[in-house]
């Protein structure tokens, strides 16, 4: 963990659920952060602390984390197809903190991407020359983004995504693991993009993209003497 130093940037993370713990952990461990603690909504605030940090509700976070002298983090899911996780960035933004971004030390980051806030990419992404990546992103690890594409804000990009050079993917997106896109694309809003997808042609807003599963092979293991 880094130690603590007087320019030290304290931080707020927005969030109680597996994802909030992950970014606690990479933002106290590789970055210039000091995690304060966690934040979430009075109406699901259990304990006074979580994950060895006070829990705060949101609605008296100003009276314990300055925005003044506190940056949030929203760590929170993609259901509803990020919607919720859109609310409450809407929400702490409103409140006046500075949302902080963490690009993870493996990366492979071109020098002329460009990123919003509130921005999680984990390790192993490669983001070529002249990307944009929206506010309210996250990209797990090992996705290949190509040259002069965009991503919109409030995605969620799984691990192992393919998006070719010059594709457009709108706001509100999920894609999940090993989908791969062909260059040029233009992904539309809220469109949801299964597992395992190969999308080779552009996508109208709300579409469904779902790869079909393998089936099980009629003989057991045993039966074929492996």
């Amino acid at each position: 963990m880094l130690e603590m130093s007087e320019g030290q940037k304290k931080l707020v993370i927005v969030g109680t659920g597996p994802q909030a713990q992950i970014a606690r952990d990479y933002f106290a461990e590789l970055s210039s952060y000091d995690v304060l603690g966690f934040a979430c909504h009075n109406e699901f605030k259990e304990s006074d602390d979580i994950y060895g940090l006070p829990l705060i509700a949101i609605e008296d976070l100003p009276e314990n984390y300055s925005p003044d002298e506190t940056e949030a983090f929203i760590a929170i899911g993609y259901k509803n197809m990020n919607k919720m996780r859109q609310s409450v960035y809407d929400e702490i933004k409103g409140l006046g903190y500075p949302l902080a971004s963490f690009i993870h030390p493996r990366a492979t980051i071109s020098a002329t991407a460009e990123f919003g806030d509130n921005v999680f990419v984990f390790e192993e992404n490669t983001i070529q020359p002249y990307v944009k990546i929206g506010n309210n992103t996250v990209l797990w690890s090992g996705n290949h983004i190509g040259h002069h594409s965009v991503i919109g804000d409030h995605c969620f990009i799984s691990s192992h995504v393919v998006v070719s050079g010059s594709c457009k993917i709108g706001n509100n997106v999920f894609v999940g693991v090993n989908a791969t896109f062909h260059d040029s694309l233009d992904i539309a809003d809220e469109c949801l993009i299964g597992a395992g997808t190969l999308i080779t042609k552009s996508t109208k807003a709300k579409e469904v993209f779902l790869a079909s599963r393998t089936k099980a092979f009629p003989k057991d293991s045993e039966a074929l003497g492996f």
